[in-house]
């Protein structure tokens, strides 16, 4: 059986990278990106609680454990960090500059895309809608911060509260709770005030 060094020689050449280069890896739920800085380092934004709790950098530089990145999401907390590519792939298939043919703005030359990207490592702020790791590479390859996978997730959403169903759906819940919990304010407020927003949003 290959080690994950092997599977990462054979799907990507750090001499085939260039500086500047857009880097994408899938994960379970979604997709990571990276801008490469040469030298086989990723600049990257993750989620990350431990920022937050030490200034140790020795213990932050340590590879971004799931427990961790899970923990920034809830404390919205994140740092743009430098890893080498292998971890930045964590196993995975790495895909270079994919997005430029998907993202309607031109690319930046790779200079600039990586010197925008160093100048923004250190910890920051972290929202899965508003500023997620997508976010930072289009920011720097393109000029402009856009995430595709937060567009499409906020169309399914919208989807979802145009279907005049889901109101029937939510308020059917509502009167159920209200059955099994009781009338009382904390379960006919959200009953009658859910359907009534998720009518007006479709």
């Amino acid at each position: 059986m290959a080690s994950d060094r092997d599977s990462y020689a054979n799907w990507c050449e750090p001499s085939s990278l260039k500086r500047g280069d857009l880097l994408e890896v899938s994960r379970t739920l979604f997709t990571h990106y990276g801008i490469y800085l040469g030298g086989e380092k990723v600049a990257h934004l993750m989620p990350d609680i431990l920022p937050l709790l030490t200034d140790d950098q020795k213990l932050i530089r340590e590879v971004v454990t799931n427990q961790r990145l899970v923990l920034g999401v809830i404390c919205r907390m994140a740092s743009i960090r430098v890893d080498s590519v292998e971890d930045f792939a964590y196993g995975a298939c790495v895909l270079v500059n994919h997005m430029d043919s998907v993202c309607k703005k031109p690319v930046l030359p790779g200079e600039e895309v990586a010197r925008r990207a160093e100048k923004l490592v250190g910890s920051t702020e972290y929202s899965l809608l508003w500023n997620n790791c997508e976010h930072f590479v289009t920011h720097c390859r393109y000029g402009t911060a856009v995430s595709i996978q937060t567009d499409k997730f906020c169309e399914a959403v919208k989807t979802v509260i145009r279907d005049q169903r889901s109101v029937f759906a939510t308020a059917a819940l509502g009167l159920a709770g209200i059955f099994w919990l009781g009338f009382g304010p904390s379960t006919t407020l959200p009953t009658v005030l859910i359907p009534f927003f998720l009518w007006m949003a479709g």
